[in-house]
């Protein structure tokens, strides 16, 4: 992105934005989706709640890692249908070289439903 003009936003759009750290409590294949994806269930704690996604991110993760693993979500973004599933929430990463998800992860424990500051 080197030479990529940049826009600048207001301190105030970025505060609006609520990306949030949760815990993935369950994965499972999203069969109908066009592009390989899993349904994620993740929980964003007490306040927040368990909320539904659906993430792109088979080239990088087996189901099996994924339960437990913290993650960090857009909670405020308008629900979204998404085939037969209604997207709660959008989970973040990063395209590597590959083209392939990354997830975007604190590295070490927080409380679920912190806000990224």
């Amino acid at each position: 992105m080197k030479g990529d003009k940049l826009k600048e936003i207001a301190w105030s759009d970025f505060e609006s934005v609520e990306l949030r750290v949760g815990r993935v409590v369950s994965a499972e294949p999203f069969e109908a989706a066009r592009n390989p994806a899993y349904i994620l269930q993740v929980d964003f704690g007490e306040a927040i709640g368990v909320k539904k996604s659906s993430a792109q991110i088979t080239g990088l993760y087996a189901l099996e890692d994924l339960v437990g693993k913290l993650v960090v979500g857009v909670i405020n973004f308008p629900r979204k249908q998404i085939g037969p599933i209604m997207s709660e929430c959008l989970i973040t990463g990063f395209h590597n070289e590959e083209g392939q998800v990354a997830l975007c992860v604190p590295d070490s424990d927080v409380p679920l439903g912190s806000k990224l500051l």
